[in-house]
């Protein structure tokens, strides 16, 4: 089964990293650059995405860790 997503987002000047649905971040940090690894590690771990969002909120990027070619049937 995937874990949760992991999403950044910017809150009062810093960016953040946040599991979907949760209400306090995993980490902050000063830079996007800085939660964007961080949220990327964490969905790697958690065969998950990482959702990278904008200072407008939206998506710019998205990495997904869930498909493994090596699982799959064929």
């Amino acid at each position: 089964a995937m874990g949760k997503n992991q999403h950044v987002v910017i809150e009062d000047d810093r960016w953040v990293v946040k599991e979907e649905g949760a209400a306090t971040p995993i980490a902050t940090f000063k830079t996007q650059g800085q939660a964007w690894e961080k949220a990327k590690a964490i969905a790697r771990r958690e065969r998950s995405e990482a959702v990278l969002h904008g200072r407008d909120g939206r998506i710019r990027e998205r990495n997904t860790y869930g498909h493994d070619p090596r699982n799959v049937k064929g």
